[in-house]
């Protein structure tokens, strides 16, 4: 559907009817032969704004190019095809509006690892989208540009940064300076929202503990990766025993009975720790690059 559909409305868009032969489509499509992509050799790039002036100024410019781009065009008489208007209709289903819907976002949402929809859900998705104003949508681009350009400069004064809050409508622009993250503190250091341990490997389940112990004084009594609760201290001996010695990555597979996808190639994982008194502390998450 992917390359019939939107091929049929493009085609319908200069007067050719409708195909519906599948068969047809798949023996054009086998073929065609696409050459392997080779960049073109002798392109040079410009990687500074002296560079890039150097290599304007022998240039035409764009309103020249234009002009001679749209001197070689055909005019609409020479042309001689009747172009007629395609507007969107997700209520007629031989005009394959919905099919190309349908196989576009699928194939997006699979790059995403986003479970896909079949025809009757994309058309009843497709039917409850409200467009976005184009204004709003670059106003907000520019002003999360403008905060991004801040933490480039590396600004470390939480006042140096701003949530906007706008309303074209009224119109309404309002900033404010963004609160600071809560904090709690395991011994002497200060960990918020945005701190984390990061390890390296696919250790064990016992290297992990070991290590929290050694290095940070700190017991953990429950350890989960997402909805898979992977250690509590209530668990069976018998099975705390036979994890400690298995790696966590296949701890994760056993209980979740999936195997990792391989494009994953770093682990979240959640603790519950107690200190050297037994008192429970707030610690951060685990990122564990285990690949």
């Amino acid at each position: 559907f992917f390359i019939g559909a939107p091929a049929n409305i493009r085609g319908h868009i200069y007067g050719f009817p409708y195909s519906y032969d599948r068969e047809y489509i798949r023996a054009v499509v086998a073929s065609i032969h696409i050459e392997p992509f080779k960049p073109r050799e002798g392109v040079k790039i410009a990687v500074t704004d002296a560079e890039m002036n150097s290599m304007m100024s022998g240039a035409a410019s764009d309103a020249a190019m234009m002009k001679q781009i749209a001197s070689e065009l055909p005019t609409p008489s020479d042309l001689k095809v009747n172009f007629q208007l395609e507007e969107f209709e997700k209520d007629d289903d031989f005009n394959f509006h919905i099919d190309f819907v349908t196989a576009a976002s699928n194939l997006r949402a699979e790059n995403y690892m986003i479970s896909p929809a079949d025809r009757l859900k994309s058309k009843l998705i497709a039917g409850r989208i409200i467009p976005a104003i184009a204004t709003t949508t670059s106003l907000v681009a520019g002003l999360v540009s403008l905060e991004l350009i801040k933490l480039v400069q590396e600004h470390k004064k939480l006042d140096a940064y701003k949530n906007g809050f706008i309303n074209l409508a009224l119109p309404f622009f309002g900033f404010s300076e963004p609160i600071p993250p809560t904090k709690s503190k395991v011994y002497e250091k200060d960990y918020s929202l945005w701190d984390r341990y990061d390890l390296d490997g696919d250790i064990t389940l016992g290297d992990l503990f070991k290590y929290f112990t050694d290095s940070h004084k700190l017991e953990i009594t429950m350890l989960s990766y997402g909805p898979a609760l992977l250690y509590t201290f209530f668990m069976d001996k018998k099975k705390q025993k036979e994890r400690m010695a298995m790696k966590i990555s296949q701890v994760i597979e056993q209980i979740t009975k999936k195997s990792i996808p391989s494009h994953v190639k770093a682990l979240v994982l959640e603790i519950c720790a107690n200190d050297d008194t037994g008192e429970d502390v707030n610690a951060p998450y685990i990122n564990l690059k285990f690949r």
